[in-house]
């Protein structure tokens, strides 16, 4: 048997804070663009069937019980009680939280209380620039303001994170520009920028990439499937080769996330890169019951000590519950699958495990 007593959710989310309904419970099970199609419903979906599969037992139901049924126990017990015993149920030790997502989610500090493990924050480079130009004035108080938020956010921060690929496409260039192409770009963009704008500017997502580079902290870089309206058609992370190899070297590692469906890719960069690591989060979730085969795929790539452990969840506590069920369910039986072949003795089986689960993470971000 893979036992995985100590497991890192190396990405995810705060939950939301609010009672949800049938409507905005299936808009947090598969974040698409509108409501399900006349007729259907999002939790005849992997995810959806996961959740019913994993979550009723621990709000006191039996397994695989009616969406209403389970929705009607969360109200009984309360968003806060329910979320509390999710949670903890999931089996996560340690969270390291991307704060940069809009709506009513929970911090870092209140995602520990209620799921009783540590958690650290991991700060989104291109909302901390958003929120610097609110403040600033001009382009060099912008600019000034901007490397004195990232160098205090890396004095706190377990690590960066980025949407570039997701707001423009990974095919970036991949050096950083010099001054006077930043101060242009910061120009333009301010003076045609409303109050809470989002930054799209090439030119300034290559400079905050750079940034984060110089300060040191972990790196990670979203590709494979984004939100809605991303440019998903530019985010396969093979794309990112350039950039990875002028960061070799320089002391900061790189992570992948969300590589799905471009996991092998990530998986190869991990490979052939030692300062880039491949997360295995939101492959397993959106995969259910085949998490188990997309999860061997990455391991046929990556070396062991390059792959991480994450949920990937955001809005319901219920996906950080099934993403640490897959994740152990599948890793038990690709694992178990090798030893019973005798391809792989039970005691590397047992260290890879640990490895994927938590010790990886715990040295990438010097958690301890």
């Amino acid at each position: 048997m893979i036992e995985t007593p100590s497991l890192v959710d190396q990405y995810c989310h705060g939950v939301l804070r609010t009672e949800l309904g049938l409507g905005t419970f299936e808009a947090q099970l598969a974040r698409t663009e509108g409501p399900p199609a006349p007729g259907t419903t999002l939790f005849d979906t992997q995810t959806g069937f996961a959740v019913r599969r994993w979550c009723p037992p621990i709000l006191g139901l039996e397994p695989h019980c009616p969406p209403a049924r389970y929705l009607a126990r969360r109200r009984e017990l309360g968003v806060l009680e329910s979320g509390r015993r999710l949670l903890r149920g999931s089996g996560i030790t340690t969270y390291l939280v991307d704060t940069g997502l809009p709506g009513d989610l929970t911090s870092p500090a209140e995602l520990a209380s209620a799921g009783a493990a540590p958690a650290h924050e991991i700060v989104r480079l291109e909302l901390l620039a958003e929120q610097v130009a609110d403040t600033s004035g001009t382009v060099e108080s912008f600019l000034a303001n901007l490397a004195e938020s990232v160098h205090g956010a890396a004095s706190t921060a377990v690590a960066f994170t980025s949407v570039a690929g997701l707001r423009h496409g990974l095919a970036l260039a991949p050096e950083p520009p010099g001054p006077g192409e930043v101060r242009g770009a910061a120009g333009r963009w301010l003076a045609g920028r409303r109050v809470g704008g989002a930054l799209t500017d090439a030119v300034l997502l290559r400079h905050l990439l750079w940034t984060a580079v110089s300060s040191g902290l972990p790196l990670q870089l979203h590709a494979g499937l984004g939100e809605p309206g991303s440019r998903t058609d530019r985010t396969d992370p093979v794309l990112l080769t350039d950039f990875v190899r002028a960061t070799a070297g320089l002391g900061t590692d790189l992570i992948l996330l969300h590589g799905y469906p471009y996991h092998r890719h990530a998986a190869h960069l991990a490979g052939v890169f030692p300062h880039v690591f491949a997360d295995s989060g939101a492959a397993l979730l959106r995969t259910g019951a085949r998490a188990a085969t997309v999860l061997a795929e990455i391991l046929e790539l990556a070396p062991f000590g390059k792959i991480l452990f994450s949920t990937g969840a955001q809005g319901l506590p219920e996906l950080h519950v099934v993403g640490a069920h897959l994740f152990r369910e599948a890793l038990g039986r690709v694992l178990g699958d090798w030893v019973a072949e005798g391809a792989w003795s039970p005691e590397d089986a047992q260290r890879v495990a640990r490895l994927i689960a938590a010790g990886n993470a715990r040295r990438v971000y010097g958690l301890g």
